[in-house]
């Protein structure tokens, strides 16, 4: 039985929330040769919930392959991913300014869905669960938009935004997970891991 689990992400909140629930991790991260934002392609006519899904289910096969290169020493994986989507429309990482602006001013007085995916496996079992939160924006200005996308904020964040930053003031409501919105949905993770020995 394992006494700590391989973070496949490189997102610091990822790793502050498992910190958060006591949970040892180490991290497992793509090499040079890996095309890590391929994964990340989205297929025609996907829904943001099976995007969400798939993408996980592809980091992971990516991670355990990468372990078994590496020779690491044996223990659980684990991989997430977060998608905003507005009704069908999956709303990823802006590619610059002008994105990260039509994907505020999209969700500008509205709600909008996100969507975290989270599997677990070590070389005999693999397990998965989905989060999905609503959280409802406020109107924003032009000018709003405007200094937010200046902060570089939006930048490496589905749907352009983190709900931990300055953005916090536009959320009217939120129906879900705080954690999952945040990139990891503890309830979920939690019970996870528990099903490989890790208690948090």
């Amino acid at each position: 039985m394992s006494k700590f689990v391989y973070l496949a992400s490189q997102s610091p909140r990822r790793r502050q929330l498992l910190a958060q629930i006591g949970v040892e991790h180490e991290l497992l991260l793509p090499g040079a040769d890996e095309d890590a934002e391929a994964l990340e392609a989205v297929l025609a006519g996907e829904l943001p919930e099976a995007y969400c899904a798939r993408v996980t289910a592809a980091k992971l096969d990516a991670a355990l392959a990468r372990l078994a290169a590496r020779g690491l020493p044996p223990a659980p994986i684990l991989c997430a991913d977060t998608t905003v989507a507005v009704e069908g429309l999956i709303l990823g990482k802006p590619a610059d300014d002008a994105d990260a602006t039509r994907m505020l001013a999209l969700m500008s007085g509205r709600g909008h869905r996100v969507i975290t995916a989270v599997a677990v496996a070590d070389a005999t079992r693999r397990v998965a669960a989905l989060n999905v939160s609503e959280v409802e924006f406020a109107p924003l200005s032009a000018a709003q938009i405007e200094r937010y996308v200046a902060s570089r904020e939006p930048f490496g964040k589905a749907g352009a935004y983190a709900i931990q930053s300055q953005a916090a003031a536009w959320i009217v409501k939120i129906t879900g997970s705080y954690s999952g919105i945040m990139g990891l949905p503890l309830f979920e993770t939690a019970a996870l891991l528990e099903k490989f020995g890790l208690e948090p």
